[in-house]
């Protein structure tokens, strides 16, 4: 038989509760910040889909929706719409001519690495401004971010 767990106080509880929303918010904060980086024209809807495709090589419409989290349906007009702007082509899968499948432009991994850069551009100043304890710190903290979101 195992011991039950220890109780957890009430203030444990609000300082886990505190730590849980600023972490949320500043994650957020954070999100915004890069998205409003550069976005070449595309909403963030789908620089997130160009970059999904551009690691996925060449997916199709119903896996590239499901690594996106959104229905097939649009997926496909999002598709439809960089296809039309130059971004993605549009093929048929040379085993089943039914399945669409997707691949990047040079133009659309030009303007992913644009977008790349911008962001790269925008942390590289705020790291500047860190002092060496600070960078350290930061260090730390994203090698526990890094552990937090990783695949179970």
């Amino acid at each position: 038989m195992t011991a039950p767990a220890p109780a957890r106080s009430a203030r444990t509880d609000r300082e886990t509760e505190e730590l849980t929303s600023r972490l949320r918010v500043a994650v957020a904060r954070m999100n915004r910040r890069l998205r409003q980086q550069s976005l070449e024209g595309l909403s963030p809807a789908q620089v997130s889909a160009l970059a999904t495709v551009s690691r996925l090589g060449s997916p199709t419409l119903g896996e590239l929706a499901a690594a996106e989290l959104v229905q097939p349906p649009t997926m496909t007009r999002m598709v439809a719409t960089m296809a039309d702007a130059g971004y993605l082509l549009r093929h048929s899968d040379p085993a089943d001519g039914r399945i669409c499948r997707v691949t990047v432009t040079d133009d659309g991994e030009r303007t992913l690495e644009r977008i790349r850069s911008l962001k790269n551009a925008f942390l590289s100043e705020r790291l500047a401004e860190l002092s060496e304890d600070e960078r350290h710190q930061l260090h730390e903290l994203l090698a526990l971010l890094e552990r937090m979101v990783r695949e179970p």
